[in-house]
């Protein structure tokens, strides 16, 4: 876990205000749900037999006895409010979520145990359509954001019972060829097969390149859905590698699923992934809801914005206010309040803390400000303003108090 400084805040809020611009756009509704959930919902969802429930939660017990984790993920939490607020049955909606998750594991650059996330959540709508307009507006912030090394890979798991019957083929497969396996592989044969076709372990690539593909044992009506997601991707221009290992770490997906990826990340290549879960809302004690999303990882984008040299210019304050006296400090606080409303583009910085006429010219200039406004206690007398501007070579003029708004909306303007 680790702080996010003064100095890194301006990209993540750059990243978040693009984000949050881009839903608003497709008329999405933000939802905000507890960092603390009960253990068993995840137990539920996610299933006991994954990494996450089994090595990766922080579960603790309350003063009740009660048995709680913090969310190792959003969908579960969203479906479950979801249902607690009667806000799924037999009705069409468009959630997005922002906040800190929670996994407790192996920190390298771009996971950390307590990292942050973008949640996208859809309930009540069938067919690709849906899916596509998510993997678009993921799109679309890329575009917004400069971002242009992100590629999506597609892939399709079928129905729960598809897949069920697929499972018992994998396992097969891969019991012939045990031997290979690695440790986690081997843990995985009977848990979760499917992960395997998801290993990174170079040693096991042939063997799995060889698997039974799970495209080949789907029926009609899966085929038809994802051919439909195609045709809708290809008609809007959006590229697209179809990557039959894709398989997502969770177990409520069904039919498509996708992720963003870029190999700019090293290992942790992926920035966004979702897919279809129109099972979990029944799962979790909802109506049977048809429900898709996706979410994705703040720290691993702004990795991508600081290495593509992406900076957020909107931090620095625009005007600086030097002070000099007692009178002159209470006549600037004022001055401020007053310039504030009549200029809410413009970021105006007090200089507060006293110091000479030099050093507050110095935190002036260090501020990154384009203008100081300067008002010593001589004159006030006179109700005046000196302002001097700090980026370029003009000559610093002395107005009065009430043309100070007139003259600043045309110097930083």
């Amino acid at each position: 876990m680790h702080d996010i400084t003064p100095a890194q805040t301006p990209l993540w809020q750059l990243l978040e205000n693009t984000i949050r611009v881009t839903l608003a756009g497709y008329a999405y509704q933000e939802i905000r749900m507890p960092v603390v959930e009960k253990t068993e919902l995840f137990k539920r969802s996610i299933g006991e037999v994954t990494d996450i429930v089994e090595k990766e939660m922080y579960t603790f017990e309350d003063r009740n006895g009660d048995s709680l984790t913090l969310r190792p993920e959003g969908t579960a939490g969203c479906v479950r409010a979801g249902i607690e607020n009667g806000l799924l049955f037999n009705q069409i909606q468009r959630f997005w979520y922002i906040g800190p998750m929670f996994r407790h594991e192996r920190p390298q650059k771009g996971r950390y145990r307590q990292f942050h996330q973008v949640g996208v959540e859809t309930y009540g709508m069938d067919g690709a359509a849906i899916e596509a307009e998510l993997i678009l507006m993921g799109a679309s912030i890329w575009r917004k954001l400069g971002l242009g090394d992100i590629q999506l890979q597609i892939n399709t798991l079928g129905t729960s019972e598809e897949r069920l019957a697929y499972r018992d083929v994998l396992v097969n497969y891969f019991q012939q060829h045990e031997s290979l396996l690695d440790e986690d592989s081997q843990r995985r044969l009977q848990s979760n097969p499917l992960r395997i076709l998801d290993s990174k372990n170079p040693e096991m690539q042939d063997m799995i390149e060889s698997a039974p593909r799970l495209m080949d044992h789907l029926g009609d009506d899966s085929r038809l859905h994802f051919e439909r997601l195609q045709f809708l991707l290809d008609e809007a221009g959006q590229a697209y590698q179809v990557n039959t290992r894709l398989v997502r770490g969770l177990d409520y997906y069904c039919h498509t699923v996708f992720e963003w990826v870029t190999d700019k990340l090293g290992a942790q290549g992926t920035v966004c992934a979702g897919g279809r879960y129109d099972g979990l809302v029944a799962q979790l004690g909802g109506k049977p809801t048809y429900a898709c999303g996706f979410a994705m990882g703040e720290e691993r984008l702004v990795s991508l914005l600081e290495d593509a040299g992406i900076k957020n210019p909107e931090t620095e304050p625009h005007v600086y206010m030097v002070n000099i006296g007692e009178k002159a400090e209470a006549c600037a606080l004022g001055l401020l309040e007053k310039l504030r409303l009549q200029h809410p583009e413009i970021r105006f910085l007090q200089n507060c803390g006293g110091g000479s006429f030099k050093a507050q010219m110095k935190r002036a200039d260090k501020s990154g400000a384009a203008v100081a406004l300067i008002l010593a206690d001589r004159e006030l007398d006179t109700n005046e303003v000196t302002i001097k501007t700090l980026r370029a070579d003009n000559e610093q003029k002395t107005v009065a108090i009430e043309n100070v708004s007139a003259t600043l909306a045309t110097l930083i303007n």
